[in-house]
């Protein structure tokens, strides 16, 4: 199943229902905290399109450069989907194939982008998580300590409700 809505709106706390009950979760931010891995190639990558000075002396990504660049338009969003996705989506069939005969019913993908990425086609059902948009921006400024302006940009990114 398919696990969407935009940033801030509850997906984490949904998803901690579902595993409780024995349900396997797979989460898509943690999909890409893989990905930026120092050293890789996904990072490689987005240093070739956001600039070089997004990788850190220590190798790992800037991530507060990165999202200010790459949430400064939706055309910059895009670009940033259009790298990501295609490694995010492919590093959860990975992952959902070696849950397929464990003992989990359900397979549950926590997806900010899923109709973004395209993975909803990969889903036999979807939910999407909703909340008002002063609760998402409050959550995600006390989450990611950013300005209410950033998570604005951030939401203004994402596909509405």
């Amino acid at each position: 199943m398919g696990l969407t809505g935009q940033t801030g709106a509850g997906k984490s706390t949904v998803s901690k229902v579902f595993a409780k009950n024995g349900t396997a979760v797979i989460n898509a931010d943690e999909l890409v905290a893989e990905l930026y891995m120092p050293d890789s190639v996904c990072l490689k990558i987005l240093s070739a399109e956001f600039g070089s000075d997004i990788i850190l002396p220590n190798k790992n990504l800037d991530r507060k450069k990165l999202a200010q660049r790459a949430f400064a338009t939706k055309e910059k969003t895009a670009v940033l989907g259009k790298l990501i996705h295609p490694f995010v989506l492919s590093l959860f069939l990975e992952k959902t194939e070696k849950l397929v005969n464990s003992d989990k019913k359900f397979i549950v993908f926590d997806a900010p982008q899923l109709f973004e990425a395209k993975a909803q086609n990969k889903c036999f059902k979807t939910i999407a998580v909703l909340a008002s948009e002063k609760t998402r921006i409050e959550r995600i400024t006390k989450r990611d300590n950013i300005t209410v302006e950033e998570a604005k940009k951030r939401l203004s990114s994402q596909f509405s409700e």
